[in-house]
């Protein structure tokens, strides 16, 4: 298959690229050094010269912060909707969707609502589409891994609150391979959250963390929720992911249920594993 891959060039995208040019199908990378500014994408007929032969479009482009030239409702909203109207028009039908959980009726944040208008706009149209919802992803690469195995490697491991955040980590390669099966899925318009089968506490999975670096158990320093707030709006400026918006989503905890997914699989997603921690997609077709 032609394949148009937006974001190729990020932690998830990155990772289906080599995935997909693995298994044969040809990619067509939609980034910046390919000449494609998803900020200024924001019509169909902007995306319509780079549909001739595409055959399906994976979108994974995503910030976790806004920036003064990357903003959240052009990249996750308007961009990636018009470009799922330009599929409608071009007739490519297999659309797959990278959002995250926390999509639905709860969303609060810019992030999620942001991601939210794509999410619909795609299940409004008349396409072969997946919306895929995945939690917290781990593996070698990931933003969020790295700043956590930093945090985890501290003598004294800082959590907000109570420290009792749940987190559902899935490992990188099990995207990747949902994302794969959805290529090759008989019939799509399914929204599927990709969530593990193991819950965490925001707490406990930095203790597992630092013992995945070899470390033993240290004690937890709980940082009263306001303070946290504070210490996320200085961090900010050395770590886009350190924003008091994304503190308010893992004070959230999102949590679902990963039953649907593995029906869709027909199988369980891997096991939490500290090998899983340091490699990155592996491979993304094999059972556990």
């Amino acid at each position: 298959m032609n394949i148009l891959l937006t974001g190729a060039s990020g932690f998830i995208g990155g990772n289906i690229a080599q995935a997909l040019a693995a298994a044969g199908h040809q990619v067509i990378p939609a980034t910046r050094r390919d000449g494609i500014d998803f900020r200024r994408m924001l019509t169909p007929a902007d995306w319509l010269p780079h549909l001739s032969g595409v055959d399906a479009v994976i979108n994974c482009v995503g910030i976790i912060g806004e920036t003064a030239t990357g903003k959240f409702q052009p990249l996750h909203g308007e961009a990636p909707s018009a470009l799922f109207r330009a599929c409608s028009a071009a007739g490519v039908h297999r659309v797959i969707q990278i959002s995250a959980l926390g999509t639905d009726d709860s969303a609060f944040s810019a992030y999620h609502r942001s991601k939210r208008v794509a999410d619909d706009c795609l299940r409004s149209l008349d396409l072969d589409w997946f919306v895929l919802r995945p939690s917290l992803i781990y593996g070698r690469g990931g933003k969020s891994a790295e700043l956590f195995l930093r945090l985890a490697a501290l003598p004294l491991l800082p959590v907000p609150g109570d420290g009792r955040q749940a987190l559902q980590p899935v490992h990188i390669s099990d995207v990747v391979a949902t994302v794969m099966h959805c290529l090759a899925a008989p019939a799509g318009r399914q929204t599927l959250d990709i969530v593990g089968d193991d819950t965490f506490t925001f707490a406990e999975w930095l203790q597992w963390m630092r013992q995945a670096l070899g470390k033993p158990r240290a004690p937890v320093l709980h940082i009263p929720y306001g303070l946290a707030l504070a210490l996320f709006r200085l961090g900010h400026h050395c770590n886009p992911m350190l924003r008091t918006e994304n503190l308010r989503m893992l004070r959230a905890g999102y949590r679902a249920s990963a039953e649907p997914l593995a029906d869709f699989l027909g199988r369980r997603l891997q096991p939490v594993s500290a090998a899983l921690l340091f490699s990155a997609h592996a491979n993304p077709g094999s059972t556990p």
